[in-house]
């Protein structure tokens, strides 16, 4: 009996270092894991949209169970025809893997491949367009929440073209909002405060703490957003969030824009246009704005618009275009960097989109090869504590006009995910 006790020990000694050694990794691959976002790893994909079939550029979201479809275009510059798949991924609130099974989540198949591709036609640069439209027979999702769309080649998640984020909407929290000035004397003439409740009505809410999480988005920029946690206080199913201290973000400015739908004349804020072998656009110069007064202009809120007005299809008839940017910072490279942003590059900072600096002229500047349609654009001022802020060189306004998104968030009791169950949009009402 005296081996056999024995040898029981050692194995349950075994399988609880095992279990400590699985956790450890659990934990640690957990802390490093990174967020999924809008990200594109391919140079030669360009020109990457997703929105609300039926309103482009609209926020890529649907409601779980209608008729409803997300759009995805993109073109291909290597313009040889390839093998494109893609799949979703169900996510927390902040945009991590919920580690369900896709079974679970999925109601038909786990991956789809895109057919749906043309050739360009009249373009100095020619291209693929491909595109497909969900929930199809093939990917439904069955969850609200998060999902991250996948978009890969030859069936292999391993080499991702680009990923998305996209919302999947189930309306069972109401949602109410205001913005009011800041209540911050200092910050009174630049920034824009967001006061709301939520309604959970009959939900089963545990702990409202923990239960609900509300993400605030100003323009749809999830990298400036705002997850609200706690609520200021409880009023039977109301969740109140008006703390004087939360949610008042700078107001930021109106984005600066260039229209370039049409390449055989000049347009808005655009001083030449060439065509000989390629098409080059040179935008007129921007200035610093961070200490001009506010001057009101119509902007699309950071978006942008694939269009062509010479053609009858813009998906496959505009052409691309290498457009120059220039900007007087009023600051040199010594003190820092400056990046050009917008949504058509997911306001991500890369090399690909750092302006160069000329110490004759005194101007940041650089090309970007941009298709045919409406630009919003801005600049990011990133100093030499790598601090990024488009306020030094955009400046901040109270009277900016804005859209703010809410998104309202909840775990059933006993769930291993979250769900989206509330959303709400608002607009400082200035346009």
């Amino acid at each position: 009996m005296g081996p056999c006790k024995n040898a029981g020990h050692h194995s349950d000694k075994f399988m609880r270092k095992l279990t400590a050694t699985i956790l450890f990794l659990f934990i640690v691959i957990t802390a490093f894991a990174q967020p999924y976002d809008n990200i594109d790893y391919h140079h030669e994909i360009k020109s990457i949209e997703c929105y609300k079939e039926g309103k482009q550029g609209s926020l890529p979201m649907i409601n779980l169970g209608s008729d409803e479809k997300i759009v995805i275009g993109f073109d291909d510059l290597s313009a040889q025809t390839r093998n494109f798949y893609y799949t979703l991924e169900h996510c927390d609130a902040n945009w991590n893997s919920s580690n369900l099974s896709p079974a679970e989540y999925l109601q038909s198949f786990t991956e789809d491949r895109i057919l749906n591709y043309k050739y360009s036609s009249g373009t100095y640069r020619k291209y693929i367009h491909y595109e497909v439209s969900f929930p199809n027979s093939n990917i439904i999702p069955k969850y609200a929440g998060n999902y991250i769309l996948k978009v890969y080649e030859d069936g292999d998640q391993k080499n991702i073209i680009f990923t998305r984020r996209i919302y999947v909407l189930n309306t069972r929290i109401n949602v109410g909002a205001t913005i009011v000035p800041s209540n911050n004397v200092a910050t009174r003439q630049t920034n824009q405060k967001l006061n709301f409740q939520v309604d959970y009505g009959t939900l089963r809410v545990q702990n409202p703490g923990t239960d609900i999480r509300v993400f605030v988005m100003q323009n749809a920029r999830s990298e400036i957003g705002i997850m609200n946690m706690k609520p200021t206080y409880i009023r039977g199913s109301q969740l109140i969030y008006n703390d004087v201290n939360i949610n008042d973000m700078p107001g930021r400015n109106e984005f600066r824009y260039f229209d370039m739908r049409t390449l055989k004349a000049g347009a808005p804020h655009i001083a030449h246009i060439t065509r000989d072998t390629a098409n080059v656009v040179e935008l007129l110069r921007d200035e610093n704005r961070a200490n001009a007064n506010y001057s009101f202009q119509y902007d699309n809120n950071g978006n942008f618009y694939i269009l062509n007005q010479d053609g009858a299809d813009a998906r496959v008839d505009a052409d691309y275009a290498h457009v120059s940017f220039n900007l007087n910072a009023n600051k040199t490279s010594a003190e820092g960097s400056v990046y050009v942003v917008g949504r058509f590059n997911n306001y991500r900072l890369t090399e690909s989109n750092k302006l160069n600096y000329d110490a004759a002229s005194g101007r940041f500047f650089t090309t970007l090869f941009l298709k045919q349609g409406v630009y919003d654009y801005e600049y990011i001022w990133v100093d030499r504590n790598k601090k990024a802020d488009d306020v030094p060189l955009e400046g901040s306004h109270y009277e900016t006009e804005n859209d703010y998104q809410l998104l309202v968030y909840y775990r059933p009791p006993g769930a291993r995910w979250e769900e989206l169950a509330g959303f709400q949009q608002v607009n400082t009402g200035k346009k």
